[in-house]
């Protein structure tokens, strides 16, 4: 299939651009993304486009394989038409020789479903002209910082995370692919006030996922049965995702996701970072939270 012949030549970029990081005004980003960084920006959004927009590790793939079934009205074959990564095109994604994200979304007939990392600050306007809306999804820092560590040791485009410890230190100081966590969820929660933004919580998905589908389905403007929501709610469980190759990843090669050191589909777990996280780290955490969070209105679950 086209996905796999891809899949080698994706091969062929990791190879190259390994661990490759520019900046775009000052947010760290793949050298590669910066490369058509004109292209990105100036990205021409549909009005009938929706957006997934995470910070990376928040559950992205969950939540576009959540819309991507209401879009479909809970067609499980359908949902099973390409991997999650070819279906909805990555706009800042440039795979080389492969097509971008941009690329590849041009060609796509409407409505798109397309993905997104980019804190607010550098989201192509063309998204806010055209008042698309955004779904956007935060997980908690101390889960999202243990998932992103994890990803970044199997994932050979994006750089090597040193130690756990190493990166916490990086982490905390958004000196990570995409920047600051704090930067992006509180970018993101403030721009809920001025454009179509549903602004959910990964926990909250957890603790119960029909109550949030129902947010999601009155957000996108569609209405579907108990029936259907429990369909979809089984076919986007963990356990269904882990399994389930158009979602967990195993259509790459290891050259380019490595999954023997870790499975893409880990743990999918609110509170897992007690795991990991020292007493003294969790002291230091904390107090940068309560800094960087101040006057947010923010709040955030570590633990259900």
């Amino acid at each position: 299939m086209a996905y796999e012949r891809n899949a080698d030549l994706m091969k062929d970029f990791i190879e190259t651009y390994r661990a490759q990081m520019g900046q775009v005004e000052g947010i760290p980003l793949p050298e590669s993304t910066c490369e058509i960084w004109d292209q990105i920006h100036n990205f021409q959004a549909r009005e009938d486009d929706i957006l997934i927009a995470t910070y990376p590790k928040a559950g992205t793939t969950w939540v576009q394989e959540i819309v991507d079934l209401m879009l479909l009205e809970g067609d499980v074959k359908k949902s099973m038409r390409a991997p999650c990564f070819v279906k909805v095109p990555f706009i800042e994604f440039n795979p080389k020789p492969m097509k971008s994200g941009v690329a590849y979304a041009n060609t796509m007939e409407s409505p798109r479903l397309l993905k997104t990392h980019l804190p607010i600050q550098l989201m192509p306007p063309s998204f806010w002209d055209k008042n698309v809306k955004v779904v956007y999804l935060a997980r908690n820092a101390k889960d999202c910082m243990v998932s992103y560590f994890y990803f970044q040791r199997i994932n050979k485009a994006l750089p090597d995370p040193g130690t756990w410890d190493e990166y916490f230190s990086k982490f905390l100081a958004g000196d990570v692919p995409w920047g600051s966590w704090f930067d992006h969820v509180i970018g993101w929660w403030k721009a809920k006030y001025n454009h179509e933004i549903l602004y959910m919580f990964y926990e909250d998905l957890i603790e119960d996922p029909i109550r949030e589908y129902r947010k999601l389905l009155k957000f996108l403007g569609k209405e579907l049965s108990d029936e259907v929501l429990e369909k979809i709610r089984h076919h986007t469980s963990f356990q269904a995702m882990k399994e389930n190759p158009m979602t967990n990843y195993s259509a790459l090669p290891a050259a380019v996701l490595d999954q023997s050191i870790s499975p893409f589909m880990r743990k999918g777990k609110v509170g897992d970072w007690k795991n990991h996280f020292l007493v003294a780290q969790n002291i230091v955490f904390d107090e940068e939270y309560k800094k960087r969070m101040a006057g947010s209105g923010l709040s955030f679950r570590t633990q259900l």
